[in-house]
């Protein structure tokens, strides 16, 4: 089985050529239907149900080629066209085991509501196959500033002040929000595909359930921000990619060897 590599076809037909429990983490930011309506890509199933039931086959599929110790993380979100991801949710909870529900606060929203809150957070249902998973909460820390330190420091409850110094300098523990600005438009990370993910959220989830030299897959590559954070923390990886737009910005991406060429969304 060959790795570092971007495969061009349909995510379900691949993984089904997969061998089984080779991944230690799925990264999966599937189509969310009919949420980019000028998109054929997100408008290919004509009732919910039918992209439901898609949705159980890619899964089933992900899920075996996942290891017993790895985790899927499977993105989504909520609002009046998006409200499918709460169906989707249920059954694949049921199907599967639940790991986590990770909220993934966007910190700008997208003002395109007028009778209700401006939506600012997506979400990502994790998945496993058993109890004992591989996760690593120091690899997520979030650094406290020296200010803070110093204050934390004078609290006369701890007695250890080496291991209180040593605990507040490795920074704390992250929960499951996760506040990572989404791209804008005039982001330098920004290749060209409307529901892009931020780099830094990426590599927020293959460094939380992966080791250096495990392999990471995603089905769905897109502009290839998968491929990008797992070669950075020297994982293993594998991409799908049916779109050969993206195939190619993916591909361009990952070489580093020209500048990419941000191709147009039809999303006003």
């Amino acid at each position: 089985m060959k790795f570092n590599r971007i495969i061009q076809g349909d995510a379900l037909a691949e993984l089904k050529k997969l061998p089984a429990s080779v991944a230690q983490a799925i990264i999966a930011d599937p189509p969310y239907f009919n949420v980019l309506e000028n998109e054929a890509w997100d408008t290919q199933w004509k009732t919910a149900a039918d992209y439901l039931a898609w949705c159980d086959e890619w899964v089933a599929e992900s899920m075996r080629v996942l290891r017993d110790d790895g985790l899927a993380f499977i993105f989504g979100q909520l609002g009046k066209r998006e409200h499918t991801f709460l169906h989707l949710m249920s059954r694949l909870s049921q199907q599967h085991q639940f790991h986590d529900l990770i909220i993934w606060d966007r910190a700008v929203g997208y003002d395109e509501r007028r009778d209700s809150f401006t939506p600012q957070y997506e979400m990502i249902l994790v998945l496993r196959k058993s109890d004992d998973v591989k996760f690593n909460k120091d690899a997520v820390r979030i650094p406290y500033d020296a200010a803070t330190i110093d204050l934390y420091l004078r609290d006369k409850r701890y007695k250890d002040k080496d291991a209180r110094r040593a605990h507040l300098e490795s920074g704390k523990f992250a929960t499951n929000i996760l506040r990572v600005p989404s791209l804008k438009g005039i982001s330098k990370e920004k290749c060209g595909h409307p529901s892009q993910k931020p780099l830094n959220l990426i590599d927020k989830l293959i460094a939380c359930s992966t080791n250096a030299g495990d392999l990471v897959i995603d089905p769905f590559l897109g502009s290839g921000t998968t491929a990008a954070a797992a070669k950075k923390l020297k994982r293993k990886w594998l991409g799908i990619e049916k779109d050969a737009s993206y195939f190619k910005i993916a591909k361009r991406r990952l070489s580093a060897k020209a500048p990419i060429t941000k191709r147009k969304s039809s999303i006003p």
